[in-house]
């Protein structure tokens, strides 16, 4: 569930503001440390796919990409390898190996599951970057029910937030920071905290159903919900 113990990290800031040497703190901060090709790779074929280059072990930088798509990987699936990197000072994200790590993120393909925001029931850590990705069969769509969800209270949804996106990374498909049913087979939520104020955090489960999609769509259908700007506590939905 969290690709091999393999997961991505970037600055809270954003992306690529890692330096090398900041990229292996992150890691070690947390308990393990940059994680190799070799180890990338084993995560990648479980199906960890992230469209952002990250620092490895020993200086390297890459990506892993299941998926090829037009915006990212050049259109070809595998580890996107920019090799050893002379220059340390390059700003990247880090990917991080560390098999018993507290939970944030993971890679979900099974037909139902609950996932959790990190360390819950307790509340989360400030300056967070958590990832879940969930890839269900061709033709089905992911329903999600908010079990709990609190997280510090901000109108404008900057704090700390979870964001919803209908592909498989971060970069295309934005549905929302918080929605219900998505008629496609791929999601990725993207789970941010500031420097600041904690909460107690959400438990989600998702389950699939087996609805064909509408005649004429592009896609398996269309996502539902967008737009749908809502932050604090939820009850179930």
């Amino acid at each position: 569930e969290r690709a091999a113990g393999v997961y991505h990290r970037e600055a809270r800031s954003g992306k690529y503001r890692l330096t090398y040497a900041e990229a292996k703190a992150v890691c070690e901060y947390e308990g393990g440390h940059l994680a190799t090709y070799q180890q990338l790779e084993a995560a990648r074929k479980i199906g960890f796919h992230v469209c952002a280059a990250g620092w490895m072990a020993k200086g390297r930088v890459g990506y892993p990409i299941v998926k090829a798509g037009a915006n990212c990987g050049f259109g070809k699936t595998g580890i996107v390898d920019y090799g050893i990197r002379l220059n340390r000072s390059e700003r990247w994200d880090a990917y991080c190996y560390n098999p018993n790590g507290k939970e944030c993120g993971g890679v979900f393909t099974d037909s139902k599951h609950v996932f959790k925001s990190p360390g819950y029931p307790n509340e989360y850590e400030n300056e967070q970057v958590c990832y879940w990705h969930i890839r269900v069969r061709y033709g089905q769509r992911i329903h999600l029910q908010f079990l709990e969800f609190d997280v510090e209270e901000d109108t404008a949804c900057l704090a700390d937030f979870l964001e919803i996106y209908d592909s498989y990374d971060d970069i295309n498909g934005f549905v929302g920071r918080r929605t219900l049913l998505i008629n496609w087979n791929v999601m990725t939520l993207k789970f941010l905290t500031d420097a600041s104020v904690t909460a107690g955090g959400f438990q989600i489960r998702y389950t699939t159903l087996d609805t064909p999609a509408k005649a004429g769509d592009g896609r398996n259908a269309t996502a539902q919900g967008k737009n749908n700007f809502l932050t604090g506590k939820f009850g179930i939905m």
